[in-house]
C-alpha cells in the first residue's frame, strides 16, 4: 500500500508493504547474542504427569515454556522504569505507533570526549563530533526517533559474546547532544548505551532520561531505548517510519521488533 504525505511542507511517499527488520530474532536454544554472561534464552516443553507439550513426544500439541532476560538475550526495548525506583513498564510508556526517524552509520573510535565514570584507554565512542556530523542537515522532524548502526558492521553482531568483545557506548557529550536534538526513541546496535562495566552509574542512560541520580522524571516517561538491534548493510541511511513493536509486558524492558519503511522524496 503505497501513502503519500506532507511534512514541513515537503511531500513524501511509503510503500507499507516493503519494510527492513532491525531485530535480532530470539533463537531459544542457538546462536544468540549475551550481555553479562547471563544464561541463554531457553524454551522447553511443558510436562506435568499427563501431559507432554511436544509432537515429537507424542504430545498432543506444542506447548513450551520459555526462558528469557530481554536485557541481555537479544533485540530489546527499555523504558525509563530500567533506573528508576518507581516500577514504569514498558507497555505504558510507549504510545507512538509510527516514528518519524532518521538512521545514521558511524565508526566508533578513541576520544578526547568524556565518560564518568573515567574512561580506559581501549574504551571506544559513540561521540558528539560524529553525531553532529551525520545529523547536521537533518530537521527535528525526523529525530524523533534515531537509528545507530555502528561499524565495523558484521553479523557476528547477532551472536556476539560481548565479554569476549567490548561494545562502543555513549560519550557525555554524545548523549546530550541528542537531548538536545530532542530525540525520544534511541535504537542502537550496541548492547548499551554506557559502559557494561560502569560501577552501576549508567551516566548515559541518566542524561537521556534526564534522571538525575536516577529519580523519575515525568516528562521523559515516554521515551524508549532500545539496544541490540542488527542494520543489514543493504539498509542505506536515511529517513524512516519506524513501528516499533513489543509484546504488552508489564516490565521495564521487553523483547522487540523494529520495523522501518523507507520514506521517499516526491
Amino acid at each position: 500500500m503505497n501513502v503519500n504525505f506532507k511534512l514541513g511542507g515537503k511531500s513524501y511517499s511509503i510503500d507499507f508493504s516493503e519494510y527492513y527488520d532491525l531485530s535480532i530474532p530470539v533463537n531459544f536454544n542457538g546462536l544468540q547474542p549475551n550481555t553479562y554472561n547471563v544464561e541463554k534464552a531457553t524454551s522447553s516443553p511443558y510436562r506435568d504427569d499427563d501431559f507432554i507439550g511436544d509432537t515429537r513426544e507424542g504430545g498432543p500439541c506444542n506447548f513450551e515454556t520459555f526462558k528469557i532476560t530481554p536485557h541481555c538475550n537479544g533485540t530489546h526495548t527499555e523504558c525509563i522504569g530500567h533506573i528508576t525506583k518507581e516500577r514504569i513498564s514498558i507497555n505504558l510508556a510507549l504510545k507512538e505507533v509510527f516514528i518519524k526517524s532518521t538512521l545514521i552509520s558511524v565508526t566508533p573510535n578513541n576520544s578526547k570526549e568524556t565518560y564518568f565514570p573515567n574512561l580506559n584507554s581501549e574504551d571506544l565512542l559513540i561521540t558528539r563530533h560524529m553525531l553532529e556530523e551525520k545529523l547536521n542537515n537533518i530537521s527535528d522532524a525526523f529525530l524523533e526517533g534515531l537509528i545507530i548502526r555502528t561499524y565495523p558492521n558484521s553479523k557476528i553482531k547477532m551472536s556476539q559474546d560481548y565479554m569476549q568483545q567490548p561494545p562502543p557506548f555513549f560519550s557525555i557529550e554524545a548523549m546530550k547532544y541528542l537531548r538536545k536534538r530532542g530525540v525520544e526513541h534511541l535504537l542502537v546496535d550496541t548492547p548499551s548505551v554506557d559502559r557494561l562495566f560502569d560501577d552501576g552509574i549508567l551516566s548515559s542512560h541518566n542524561i537521556f532520561w534526564d534522571t538525575e541520580a536516577k529519580k523519575y522524571n515525568s516528562n521523559t516517561k515516554n521515551y524508549t531505548i532500545t539496544e541490540m538491534i542488527y542494520v543489514d548493510e543493504k539498509i542505506e541511511d536515511g529517513k524512516y517510519l519506524l513501528n516499533l513493536q513489543i509484546p504488552s509486558f508489564v516490565s521495564d524492558a521487553a523483547p522487540s521488533r523494529p520495523l522501518i519503511f523507507k520514506l521517499n522524496d516526491i
